[in-house]
């Protein structure tokens, strides 16, 4: 386990700090990845270390931007320690997705595919369950 990991799950509340899966509902723990790449000049410090779902980290990859859907422009992803998750996603109670709200949380919807059927149909559930979208 990475020796970040209980500050990390701690401070992200354990929860994915892209998609906000529920760690508590998975049975492995959630993995801390570095928000920039080491390998694209990311640091391994706390201030670039975020606590990611699994399917999140492997879509997100080395990944620091994406296409915003709207303009089709190239914007960076999101950052969960510089950006705020309501400012640039929004939660649909209805159709159970997670929507950009700007060019940073459209791209990352888009990168990270953070809407499909499996995810949609886990979000209804956790819905349920009152464990997801009760902030």
């Amino acid at each position: 386990m990475n020796p970040n990991y209980l500050f990390v799950a701690a401070r992200a509340r354990h929860q994915c700090e892209y998609c906000c899966a529920p760690e508590v509902i998975f049975n492995l723990a959630f993995e801390v990845e570095h928000i920039i790449p080491l390998a694209k000049g990311g640091v391994n410090e706390l201030q670039n270390l975020a606590l990611a779902c699994r399917i999140c980290n492997l879509r997100k990859s080395d990944f620091i931007d994406g296409i915003d859907t709207a303009t089709q422009e190239q914007v960076r992803l999101f950052n969960p320690r510089l950006d705020t998750w309501e400012e640039h996603f929004v939660f649909n109670r209805e159709s159970y997705q997670i929507q950009g709200r700007t060019p940073i949380g459209r791209a990352t919807v888009e990168r990270l595919r953070m809407n499909t059927p499996e995810q949609i149909t886990a979000r209804s559930l956790w819905v349920a369950l009152g464990i997801f979208g009760n902030e």
